[in-house]
């Protein structure tokens, strides 16, 4: 379609093309003028071009549209851009999994309405943490795949500009970028780009699930974990002891963000005709706005995860604040084998708020009671308060998790 001469010609300039300060505010005016960046780009190229060649100049552009090169532009970057998360994810995972190993036998507190629960393992909370990133890297390689997919339509997506060569052209260009070649031209249709931004958001999503949590076990009146910071990490303008934890503030933030960003995108889809009139333009700061943002969060709490220490006797101390009323459940789940399960629910509630009114263990108000001393042994009883044999299928769940991990590498 173009002359050999004239190809290489425009090739070598491009590949040469430098813009200094002056020249850049130049590009920012001109594209506020024609509404993007790639007319006053094609405008700055053409000159270079020119200067050596006025025949090879003829040809610059040719049969493109500026949408076909911005698109394809921001398409590469994105594979790019991630291929890298994929990395990090995949580090992060590896962290979280040494995590969940080394402590699928730490008890603590599980929470549910951030009032005491029932035990749990800090190994299977983890663990949890870590399916879902799973999940997450999953979902982001899926919608990778289905985005890395070339822009080439012309000015409404017919190329005719390039007559009956357009196909070919078309097919030879995704196979020099390595891109697939979509059945249509996509230029109002944004669904691929949509859907990468979704999966970004959920990563975000989860990135702040897991700060949050980790704010929470590091509150000072908790105290469950606290991190290892440098001198000055964390710090406070006025109060010297703080430790304030800062990845989990970027997580949180990003967290709270990210859905703004992609609501945006979501708004900018019902485009017009063949090529949008600003819902085009919204993306163009949305998206890589919306990269950053998770990019930043997952770099964050990477590198605090190697810094928490766990203190499990302050977990021990603060599973038995409520004086052994958090293993209600499994003292009535075994009281019903005797005496059925309402029945037993209900002599468990009482001896309970018993308990909490008179200051006294729940194993003293189960004591004082002749009925469930009658259905339950001793020994029965102290197995059921205890915590360590309370926590059902915790291990498997972490062990299927950790294999899953193992399998898909």
């Amino acid at each position: 379609m173009i002359p050999a001469a004239a190809a290489e010609t425009i090739s070598r300039v491009a590949a040469a093309l430098r813009f200094d300060e002056a020249a850049r505010s130049k590009l920012a005016a001109g594209a506020a003028r024609s509404g993007n960046l790639a007319i006053p780009l094609v405008e700055a190229l053409t000159s270079a071009v020119a200067a050596i060649d006025a025949e090879a100049a003829r040809w610059v552009h040719w049969g493109a549209t500026s949408q076909d090169a911005i698109d394809t532009g921001l398409v590469l970057q994105l594979r790019r851009a991630l291929a890298r998360l994929d990395h990090e994810l995949r580090a992060f995972e590896r962290s979280l999994a040494e995590m969940a190993r080394a402590h699928r036998r730490t008890i603590l507190t599980g929470r549910s309405w951030l009032q005491h629960a029932l035990p749990t393992s800090l190994g299977l909370k983890v663990a949890g943490w870590l399916d879902a990133v799973h999940r997450d890297r999953q979902r982001l390689a899926r919608v990778a795949e289905s985005a890395r997919v070339l822009q080439l339509g012309g000015a409404v997506g017919t190329l005719a500009s390039l007559g009956s060569a357009g196909p070919a052209i078309l097919q030879a260009l995704a196979a020099e970028l390595d891109l697939a070649r979509a059945d249509t031209t996509w230029h109002a249709l944004r669904d691929r780009l949509v859907e990468v931004g979704c999966a970004l958001g959920m990563l975000g999503g989860t990135l702040g699930k897991i700060a949050r949590d980790l704010s929470l076990l590091l509150q000072t009146d908790v105290g469950e974990l606290t991190v290892s910071t440098a001198h000055g990490e964390g710090g406070s303008s006025t109060m010297p002891q703080k430790k304030n934890p800062v990845a989990c503030a970027v997580a949180l933030h990003a967290a709270t963000r990210a859905p703004g960003l992609v609501a945006t995108l979501l708004a900018a889809m019902p485009q017009e005709h063949e090529r949008g009139l600003g819902g085009w333009h919204a993306e163009w700061e949305t998206l890589p706005e919306l990269f950053r943002l998770v990019a930043g969060s997952l770099r964050h709490l990477a590198a605090m995860l190697p810094k928490l220490q766990v203190d499990a006797p302050r977990m021990t101390a603060n599973l038995g604040i409520t004086h052994g009323l958090v293993m209600a459940e499994s003292v009535s789940m075994e009281l019903a084998k005797v005496i059925g399960r309402a029945a037993a629910h209900a002599k468990v509630a009482a001896a309970s708020r018993q308990a909490t009114q008179e200051g006294t263990s729940l194993r003293q108000a189960l004591a004082a009671d002749d009925e469930v001393t009658r259905a339950l042994s001793v020994e029965t009883l102290d197995r059921a308060l205890d915590p360590q044999q309370y926590l059902g299928s915790a291990e498997a769940q972490i062990d299927t998790v950790l294999e899953r991990m193992d399998r898909d590498g």
